[in-house]
């Protein structure tokens, strides 16, 4: 239970710094959002807890196709804001947009026998 609680904390704190970083400087907070802490924490949790370095390797895998359709969500998100949506209906038409893309992008993995 311990060790569970160290994971949400650490994780907690990453979230809230790059947070905190953003609000004074929006550049440096996209860099430090930009690097994938949560997948290299998420790969990191995994293997202590397994000590199964080909079930990281999967979840590497894994992370490396649903990059791409995650990025739709900053593709639209601003587009959907110049188009004068307010934030929240913004936010939640990229988030559509991009969880349509992930079931498109895994539709078409599976045509190419790549099973995530």
């Amino acid at each position: 239970m311990t060790y569970n609680i160290i994971k949400i904390l650490i994780s907690a704190i990453l979230i809230a710094l790059i947070s905190e970083i953003s609000k004074r400087s929006t550049f440096f907070g996209a860099v430090l959002a930009s690097i994938p802490l949560v997948s290299v924490l998420a790969m990191i949790w995994l293997y202590i807890d397994t000590n199964d370095s080909l079930q990281v390797v999967q979840l590497s895998k894994g992370i490396f196709w649903l990059v791409i359709p995650s990025l739709v969500l900053f593709i639209t998100f601003p587009f959907f804001i110049r188009l004068q949506f307010s934030f929240y209906t913004a936010l939640s038409a990229a988030l559509l947009a991009m969880v349509v893309t992930y079931f498109i992008t895994i539709t078409v993995l599976e045509k190419f026998d790549i099973h995530l």
